[in-house]
Parts: structure tokens; sequence; C-alpha cells
């Protein structure tokens, strides 16, 4: 989908260049969009924002700009962010050795304190204010606040404050979103006793779309999505359902790094959430091509065969 800049005053932050074509196209794309404009007005949708499309700033404005303007149509975004990269840097910085087991941040005590420091107060923030400057209206929130989630410790003495959900209170999100406010979520939350623990973020997305009734969850990746052939873009899996998913864990095609974002979207799955979504968020516009056209450009996941064939 083509979308021109809010303003002049904010076009060197749209990251939006117009694409050239015959008005007629413009036309025939939006009306293409319609239905599912209708479709998923007023629903929730919970997006997972990390990876090339919160690293790279053209990218980060333009993924931005387009859930504005999936707000401005009346779909229901809410955003949850990690931001990983920005906290090595301030652990560098900070001379503070940092390392990783079985995929997870080793988290000590001032590891913990960096992690809170730049996602609450610096990656949250600035993500806030580039919702704002598109046009939208946005409101940054960690685990903390208004008890949002609560968060127990994972057991693991050799990882430390890596924590996993242990409840969600969804009523806070929801008040925000009745109020035409995008919520934009880091995922650091507290246990009973307010100690603070790094939680994966595509595991608060999931969590949090299932205590919310989200009608889809997305997960914004660095790949296209699930490959059978990890070196060929062209080998897309566009559509499976929760026991196929399974299988293809089991059989080795989904391996590495996406064995713990395909099982958070079959949990998601499981516990009523409509659909789950794993895109490239480092290709332009996949949200709304995924959402808002025809063909779609990643990974959907549903709940079963039959809704597969419904959806």
């Amino acid at each position: 989908m083509v979308l021109t800049n809010f303003s002049s005053t904010h076009a060197g932050l749209t990251g939006s260049q117009p694409i050239q074509c015959d008005p007629l196209s413009r036309a025939q794309i939006l009306s293409e969009a319609l239905p599912y404009i209708q479709q998923y007005q007023g629903r929730v949708l919970v997006i997972k924002y990390g990876g090339a499309a919160m690293v790279h700033q053209q990218r980060q404005v333009e993924v931005l700009r387009d859930i504005v303007f999936l707000a401005c149509v009346g779909i229901r975004p809410v955003l949850v962010h990690g931001g990983g990269p920005e906290i090595n840097s301030w652990l560098q910085k900070l001379d503070i050795p940092f390392k990783f087991v079985d995929g997870l941040r080793v988290t000590d005590a001032a590891t913990m304190e960096v992690v809170e420091m730049v996602l609450v107060g610096k990656v949250n923030k600035q993500i806030v204010q580039l919702i704002n400057l598109a046009g939208g209206s946005a409101v940054g929130l960690c685990g903390r606040d208004g008890n949002l989630i609560k968060a127990r410790s994972q057991g693991r003495a050799e990882i430390g404050f890596v924590g996993e959900v242990s409840s969600i209170n969804p009523s806070l999100i929801q008040t925000l979103l009745e109020g035409g406010q995008i919520p934009v979520i880091s995922s650091v939350a507290a246990d009973e006793t307010g100690q603070a623990y790094n939680i994966n973020a595509d595991t608060v997305a999931g969590e949090l779309a299932a205590s919310l009734g989200a009608e889809k969850l997305i997960l914004l990746t660095d790949t296209p999505g699930i490959l059978r052939d990890p070196q060929d873009r062209n080998s897309l899996v566009t559509l499976l359902d929760i026991e196929t998913a399974r299988q293809l864990i089991q059989t080795g095609v989904v391996k590495g790094g996406m064995i713990p974002k395909v099982q958070c979207c079959i949990r998601a799955l499981a516990q009523g959430v409509r659909a789950a979504h794993i895109l490239d968020g480092g290709s332009p516009h996949s949200l709304l091509l995924e959402i808002l056209t025809d063909a779609g450009v990643g990974t959907k996941l549903v709940p079963s065969q039959y809704s597969a064939q419904l959806s």
C-alpha cells in the first residue's frame, strides 16, 4: 500500500517516498484494502516490534507510520518491543560484560538495571515520540505500570533475572484502546516482591494477545516468515495450522531462533487468538501488505485446518 506524508512539517521523519503509479492503480489498491479494513475495524492487533524494523531508522519510521495508518482506519494496534542491540550498546559503554545462554541474555543485577533503563526510559519513549510525530497518539508503558504484567523467575540461576509471564491484567490496555491511544509496551515486569525481570518480547506479545482476545498476533522479524529452505526466500510457507506448525518443529524445518517464535504463536492460537503472522519487518510496508491485501507477504498461522480454509 502506498501512503503519502502526513504533513510536510515532518516529511523528513516519514521515511517513505510516494511510488509512481497511475491514479487508477492507487484507487484499486485502496479498494482492495476496504474489506479488510471493515473486517478488522475495532479489533485488536498485537504487534511485536523488533528486528530490522527497529534497528534501521528508515524502516523504523515506516513501520510506525503504517501502524498509525491502521489506528486511523479504526483498527486497534498494541505494540510490544524489545531492544537487544540498544542494550548491548549501553552495556559496552558502561563496561559491563554480557553473554547469552541458550539465546537468553544472562541478566545479573547490574545488567537488569541497564535493561530497564534502556527499554523503559529510552527505546520506549523514542517509539512513542515517532508515533506521535506521525500523527498518532501513543502511550508508553512497561509491565510494572498498572500491574499490567506480573513476572516470575524461570528458575535458572545461570541466567539470573530472566523471567516469564505469571499473569496479565489487560484492563489498563483496554482503557487506552477505548480512548483511541496506541499502547507501546516494553517487556520489563516485576514479581510480587518488586524484583524486575527481563522477559522475551515475543512471549509478552503472545500472552498479551491472548489476554486481550486479539484478532491477530503479528511478529516482525528479520526473515520473510517460515522457510522450508533457509537459503531460499521463495520457499516461504504462507499458511499453516497448529498441528502442521508442530510437525515442522519436530522435523527440523523450523529451527534455531524461529522455534520460540512459532511456539509463541501456537500458544496464542491455543488461547483464542484468531490468527498469528510472522513477517519480515525490514521489507517495505510488509505489515500493511499482510493485513490489508489479498496476497499477503508472510507466514500466517491459524488454529486448525478448518479455520485455515475459512481465513
